[in-house]
């Protein structure tokens, strides 16, 4: 197994956290030494002295946490002998963390966007540290022969590798930047690009075999990846690839009347169908014409802000996903639900003319979704916090409406960001959550 390199601040927390680790959520009483065996320390007991958190830090803290954390874990593996029976960091060397092989890429993400935007300078040297030991060629090389690997082809597809393409946006658009954090972009999207490459050959193969879209609300929806996957291309990826999946979106989408968001959620939905297409369609189809299938698609969008009033949770055209149990891994997808429902309906508004009469209404389910989504972000259960803080950055960061990010080592302009309000709903709270 290979020996981490981290800097002594970060090395200290992962310590911590590997002596605790075993399967189950967090526990909130008692010292490290005093945790029940087999049982996760709370990251506040992880990271003292941290006693107060802004919202980004605390989203970075949570991934700085889960991606060195190797259990535990839920593998997607197939075996073809007894050879392939190995752990999770054998098996992929990066993204062996975060429960799921996508949740550790997303949780590279995160901390890759917030380093870049310079949104957590306290803990840059912690990010970089992690970063020089994840990314390696070495590394690298392992995790492209285990997707070339038999019966691998649909491996994370079309989730998993979608989040890898936003990884190397983020990486690709600081690069073109100026600057230290520039440079170190460039380096380490170089020696993640042999991934890179094997991915878009394998998405190649697939697309065009591909009859129908998949229109649930959970990894295998096509309408989400293709939606990650024309922002990277727009950013510097592939054409061919990026060709391809804006003619299957129109091929699959451009007639959809009448989407039964009525339905929505099933039980263990964090994407919305019907507004992940929306999302989807607006990123190919000219204002006008998107204004007028959008209309077609979602005839029951009322015309003012129609039930989110005065923090009312139960809008008339679409209630706020309810979680019972958050310590349930299924369960628990609601929250990512309504956090991914605030940035569709970010992105839908956004690309309406300022005088539709259906922004206030789209705007005023979208500061309640992110009211509800924000407050679920915690270290309390790892079934959350594993992968919550990335779906909550890509919303107050507005990744999926301003593709181009800014060049590194300058101001982070409020205009790329959501609103103050939105900042605020996540509590600016300890790390540890309530």
């Amino acid at each position: 197994m290979p020996k981490l390199k981290y800097k002594i601040s970060l090395l200290s927390i992962l310590l911590l956290v590997s002596a605790c680790n075993g399967e189950g959520d967090a526990e909130r009483s008692g010292t490290i030494a005093e945790k029940t065996p087999g049982r996760f320390a709370p990251i506040a007991d992880t990271i003292a002295g941290d006693a107060i958190a802004t919202t980004e830090a605390k989203f970075a803290r949570l991934a700085l946490d889960c991606v060195a954390r190797q259990y535990p874990n839920k593998i997607a593996h197939v075996l073809s002998s007894g050879e392939d029976v190995k752990s999770p960091q054998e098996l992929y060397p990066i993204f062996y963390g975060c429960f799921d092989w996508h949740s550790s890429v997303h949780g590279h993400w995160l901390l890759v966007r917030l380093w870049g935007r310079n949104d957590v300078p306290e803990l840059d040297a912690d990010i970089e540290a992690l970063l020089d030991n994840s990314f390696t060629p070495e590394k690298v090389a392992i995790e492209r022969q285990y997707f070339l690997g038999n019966d691998r082809d649909s491996f994370e597809r079309p989730y998993g590798v979608a989040w890898y393409f936003q990884l190397m946006t983020e990486l690709r658009d600081i690069s073109k930047g100026q600057g230290a954090k520039a440079q170190k972009a460039k380096q380490l999207m170089e020696i993640m690009a042999p991934l890179e490459f094997v991915i878009i050959e394998k998405l190649k193969k697939w697309l065009p075999k591909l009859a129908y879209p998949v229109r649930i609300g959970t990894h295998n929806q096509t309408a989400f990846a293709f939606g990650l996957i024309l922002d990277w291309e727009r950013a510097g990826g592939d054409a061919g690839l990026g060709r391809l999946v804006r003619d299957k979106s129109l091929e699959f989408h451009q007639n959809d009347e009448n989407c039964p968001l009525g339905y929505e959620p099933s039980g263990e939905d964090f994407l919305s169908p019907c507004l992940m297409e929306a999302d989807l369609m607006r990123r190919l189809l000219p204002p006008q014409e998107f204004s007028t299938w959008l209309s077609k698609f979602l005839p029951n969008i009322p015309i003012d802000d129609a039930g989110f009033r005065d923090g009312d949770r139960d809008g008339d055209w679409l209630k706020i996903g309810i979680v019972n149990d958050p310590s349930d891994g299924k369960l628990v997808h609601i929250d990512g639900l309504n956090l991914s429902r605030a940035w569709a309906l970010d992105g839908i508004a956004s690309a309406l003319a300022e005088d539709d009469p259906r922004i206030a209404s789209l705007d005023a389910a979208k500061k309640a979704h992110a009211k509800s989504g924000l407050e679920s972000v915690s270290a309390a259960h790892y079934s959350g916090s594993h992968w919550l803080a990335s779906f909550a950055t890509y919303y107050i960061t507005r990744r999926g409406v301003t593709i181009e990010t800014k060049a590194a080592e300058t101001p982070v302009l409020e205009s790329d960001k959501a609103s103050s309000d939105d900042k605020a709903l996540s509590g600016d709270k300890k790390v540890t959550g309530e």
